[in-house]
């Protein structure tokens, strides 16, 4: 077993000279065979499957409350999904592709590739709602291109925190894989390191400085933020099959996760049939909220204070509120039940802001062309989802929206595609994982050029001195384009 490259809160100085010898080690080793990779990618599989009780244990301690259900699925399986994939395809991304070749020269033999090739050290600091499965889905791309890595886990996970450092040791040499520990500032010195990629993910305000700290080594980044996730209901949608699918979301970590349906638009005429259908399905999952081992618990005191807070300015200023569960203010464990907002002033906080807990927003329209026109007015959401039979309107909502992904008649279940690239747009994130374009994100694209048998450029009177029938020709050429 393998001691930890780096105690608990290690210096900036520190960080900067393992990075470095993580970066000597990988130069030494030359270029990174599948084997290697797949390696490496396996015994990301074998940790996670091995530690499955301690991983749900640490991350309940974290969270005061999380069922080992909720941690199994999504920071286990979910994971472990994605590098199964990439071990089963990354024979197959790492062949260099042939490109079309440059005329006149590919008459003569000359040929063009791309070649994906290790961009070095990645470094990757994660978050604390998922904090193991925001750790392990991009490394399944960052393994798969042949790179080191160099984990920060969240300070608000402290003591999934400090499992991880302990425990990948166990499986990897600490200049393969190494895991820093501690709080904010250790945090901000990680990302103003002098990584070859960096992958972050969080708040779009934390964000913001992560670019600026990532700048002054001209860093490429990925980043997988958030936002507030709408869901439009159409006319035609199936009620039954909106509410049950929602519900299903919802229960999922308290409501804290980045793509939570966070707003639901529906039509003026069906909101109470909503809410009246949707109170009846949530009570039956959940009859009570206090002590309920199934309710994931808000992360800390900070964040419940700030969804309060949200919830009740919201109910000052005119929404409807639906608690749908007691309130106990003097329980100890944060789990709370849901709160339906319903038809929120635009101003409000709940309306602007990403709620990332247990409230959701309701509002109404009549027109759904004001639905797209509000969204399309706010930042580009990380997903957005339709529930709807009216196939017209269907195409109409995608074609006029950007988000970062997209369900139909569903919710959330496109971040589990291991073939399709997971990632935002604009203040949802930049970059992506998953599938063959998370290898690209972490690879560098790399076009090489063969000169062929011969060069046609003497013959062709191309080389000075140039005359005036060589630009004629040239003229003519660009007349025809």
């Amino acid at each position: 077993m393998n001691q930890r490259a780096l105690q608990a809160a290690p210096s900036s100085e520190d960080i900067a000279q393992h990075l470095q010898k993580q970066r000597t080690d990988w130069l030494a080793e030359g270029p990174v065979s599948a084997a290697v990779r797949k390696d490496r990618l396996r015994r990301c599989v074998e940790l996670l499957k091995k530690n499955s009780d301690a991983i749900c244990n640490v991350i309940s301690d974290d969270f005061g409350g999380r069922h080992p259900v909720s941690t199994m699925m999504m920071d286990i399986q979910a994971p472990i999904e994605a590098l199964k994939y990439a071990i089963q395809h990354v024979d197959e991304w790492m062949k260099p592709q042939r490109r079309a070749g440059l005329f006149p020269f590919n008459l003569f033999g000359a040929r063009a590739e791309l070649r994906f090739q290790p961009k070095g050290v990645v470094g990757i600091a994660g978050t604390w709602n998922g904090p193991l499965f925001m750790i392990f889905a991009p490394l399944a791309g960052v393994f798969a291109a042949g790179n080191r890595v160099m984990a920060k886990p969240s300070d608000l996970s402290p003591q999934t925190s400090e499992w991880l450092a302990n425990a990948v040791p166990e499986f990897f040499d600490p200049l393969e894989f190494s895991v820093v520990t501690g709080g904010v500032e250790v945090a901000r010195s990680f990302t103003q390191q002098a990584f070859d990629h960096l992958v972050f993910t969080g708040s779009t305000g934390v964000a913001k400085q992560v670019m600026r700290d990532a700048a002054q080594n001209l860093v490429p980044l990925t980043l997988e933020l958030g936002g507030k996730s709408p869901t439009i209901v159409g006319r035609s949608a199936d009620m039954d099959l909106v509410v049950e699918k929602i519900a299903m979301a919802r229960v999922q970590n308290g409501g804290q996760i980045c793509v939570m349906p966070d707003t639901v638009y529906l039509p003026h005429e069906k909101v109470e049939e909503f809410t009246s259908r949707f109170r009846k399905v949530w009570t039956e999952l959940f009859p009570a909220t206090t002590g309920n081992a199934d309710i994931t618990a808000v992360a800390n005191a900070r964040h419940l204070a700030r969804i309060q807070a949200k919830i009740e300015e919201a109910r000052a200023a005119g929404a409807r509120v639906e608690v749908l569960g007691e309130v106990n203010p003097q329980a100890n464990d944060r789990r709370w039940p849901l709160h339906l907002v319903i038809d929120a002033p635009k101003d409000s906080l709940i309306a602007r802001e990403e709620i990332f807990g247990p409230a959701m927003s309701l509002v109404s329209y009549v027109d759904i062309q004001d639905v797209i026109d509000q969204i399309n007015a706010q930042d580009r959401p990380l997903a957005l989802y339709y529930f709807g039979r009216d196939e017209e309107e269907q195409e109409h909502v995608l074609g006029n929206t950007l988000s970062g992904g997209v369900c139909v008649n569903d919710v959330m279940l496109h971040v589990g595609l291991t073939d399709v690239p997971f990632g935002g747009v604009g203040a949802s994130g930049m970059g992506v994982y998953n599938g063959p374009e998370g290898f690209a994100e972490f690879s560098h694209l790399r076009g090489v050029y063969h000169a062929g048998w011969w060069d046609p450029r003497r013959k062709l009177g191309l080389l000075p001195p140039y005359t005036q029938k060589l630009k004629k020709m040239m003229q003519s050429s660009i007349d025809r384009a």
